[in-house]
């Protein structure tokens, strides 16, 4: 009788745990949920890599040498996306080897991000596409000589004059110029010179040509030619390193907000499946 009783209750126990639902416990689903994470991580990389793909010469940017940092860029953040993913998937297999692969491109990436965006101010020896470094390129005359011409030969000046030519002296000042057309097309506001039309502009007042007014030195660069203009202005070269800044700034900071993310991502995904596999 007890062995029946035995066997009876043996059998309802093993019923009763046949019944009971199979659910993932809490690490499996932070797992899952890192793993989404840093795959979904991946794709702002992808758009960014088709980007500079895309973008690769800004206007008269081709005349510095920043082809090689742009090509680094590129192969850099096809490597992070290749190996981001792989570790994501591989995870269970080479989990330590994983994140140490994973986190030395991370590091080079966030390291080239913080360059870009000019947190290495100080650096002695700019950091190509650093602020820094892009200054020193541009007020070099060799270059500038370079930059002059082409800026010239894109037409920026001319199409503004033709866009502009029905606007009149009152609506003119509050047109939207991109920073080379307000550099290099038209004289500094400080000049205070009549609006006669875009690409002519007669002298109010007799202006100061004190070396430590630079912007008084622009207001006698100045010529009413459209071959000249303000071209060889220090305004032209300050809207020609503005419009380079923009563009290697705002990479800059998007390669620091990704690879930090990713980082935590994967240190978090790591430690979760150290906790899940030792635990």
């Amino acid at each position: 009788m007890t062995a029946e009783t035995h066997k009876g209750t043996s059998c309802a126990a093993h019923k009763e745990h046949d019944k009971t639902p199979t659910e993932p416990s809490s690490i499996k689903r932070m797992l899952f949920l890192l793993n989404t994470l840093s795959f979904l991580l991946s794709f702002p990389i992808l758009f960014c890599i088709v980007w500079l793909l895309y973008a690769r010469e800004g206007k008269c940017e081709h005349l510095l040498p920043l082809h090689k940092l742009h090509i680094g860029v590129v192969v850099g953040l096809i490597v992070l996306f290749v190996i981001s993913n792989v570790v994501v998937f591989m995870r269970s297999r080479f989990l330590m080897l994983g994140f140490i692969v994973v986190m030395v491109p991370l590091i080079v990436i966030l390291t080239i991000g913080a360059a870009l965006i000019g947190a290495f101010a100080l650096e002695s020896r700019p950091i190509p596409g650093s602020p820094m470094w892009l200054k020193v390129m541009v007020n070099n005359d060799n270059n500038w000589n370079a930059i002059e011409s082409c800026i010239y030969n894109s037409r920026t000046c001319q199409d503004m004059a033709i866009q502009a030519s029905i606007v009149t002296s009152d609506d003119f000042p509050r047109r939207h110029l991109s920073p080379i057309q307000s550099g290099c097309c038209i004289p500094p506001s400080i000049c205070d010179m009549k609006y006669v039309n875009t690409t002519y502009w007669e002298r109010k007042i007799q202006v100061s040509t004190s070396l430590n007014e630079p912007y008084d030195i622009d207001c006698d660069s100045w010529q009413n030619s459209v071959t000249k203009l303000c071209y060889r202005c220090y305004t032209c070269k300050k809207g020609f390193i503005t419009t380079l800044k923009r563009k290697w700034y705002w990479l800059g900071v998007f390669l620091v907000v990704v690879t930090v993310l990713l980082i935590v991502s994967h240190l978090l995904l790591f430690l979760a499946a150290m906790w899940e596999r030792y635990a």
